[in-house]
């Protein structure tokens, strides 16, 4: 492993299954298995299907809000929230803010197949995109299991 300075925009970007841009900070090769960091911008309204994976999630909302669904619980996370999601525990979010939501979030410890869905998704042509889709590149990679829909559709507002 070695210390890794990155720069606003710096890092692996690939387009994100909620619209918008997510930014490998650190890769699992890069931090001999011991995260994955990821900065990622969110459409309007978006957000995944309520899904599980054995790994703990931090997420750190930098701009905009959100809700998050952790179990059965929903939370509301402004701006500058901080959100711990314990491995096993299904959680799904959805961006609820007026515009672009913006969050930096780590896995840990890392995972490669995490890595290979985001990168594997945004090769799909937009006519292939969506939560069957999402679902099954997650299986394939063994990222994680879809376990509902998103809250768009579980929990509408």
């Amino acid at each position: 492993m070695r210390e890794l300075v990155l720069g606003p925009g710096e890092g692996l970007s690939v387009e994100n299954p909620m619209g918008g841009l997510f930014t490998f900070k650190i890769r699992s090769d890069e931090s001999d298995g011991a995260l994955t960091a990821i900065e990622t911008f969110v459409a309007r309204q978006e957000g995944p299907p309520l899904h599980v994976h054995e790994e703990d999630e931090v997420i750190f909302t930098l701009e905009g809000s959100m809700r998050i669904k952790l179990g059965d619980t929903l939370h509301l996370t402004p701006a500058r929230s901080f959100v711990f999601i314990p491995r096993g525990t299904p959680h799904t979010w959805q961006n609820v803010g007026p515009g672009p939501l913006r969050f930096f979030a780590t896995v840990m410890p890392a995972t490669a197949a995490f890595e290979e869905f985001f990168k594997r998704y945004a090769e799909l042509p937009a006519e292939e995109r969506g939560v069957e889709a999402f679902a099954r590149l997650a299986a394939e990679t063994e990222a994680f299991e879809v376990v509902g829909p998103p809250l768009a559709v579980s929990d509408p507002r």
